[in-house]
């Protein structure tokens, strides 16, 4: 009961919160893009990922994790930041194309 309490608190202190998309902008336009910091953490020196999606202007996806291996080169923190960005980026393809038909 006390979590329920705390979202329904949470829900109505963000009530005017949204997302504010830009005037004459194509919504099916979706941008991505992701980075990532080779050997941040400095106790067990694995990389972390970011990822953002972009759609009119707005985040409608945003993303930020400790990789799950540690990359030997910031090239290789790099390609598995991509790898991770690509499992969005192919559900919100899906999704529009839905949304477009």
């Amino acid at each position: 009961m006390e979590i329920a309490k705390r979202v329904l608190r949470y829900l109505k202190g963000t009530m005017n919160l949204g997302l504010v998309y830009a005037e004459g902008t194509d919504v099916g336009q979706l941008s991505g893009y992701v980075d990532a910091d080779w050997a941040g953490d400095a106790t067990d020196r694995k990389s972390y990922s970011g990822i953002v999606f972009m759609c009119a202007g707005s985040a409608v996806f945003w993303q930020s994790r400790k990789q799950d291996i540690t990359a030997l080169s910031s090239t290789e923190a790099e390609y598995i930041a991509l790898s991770e960005g690509t499992k969005p980026a192919i559900f919100f393809k899906s999704l529009l194309t839905h949304i477009a038909k």
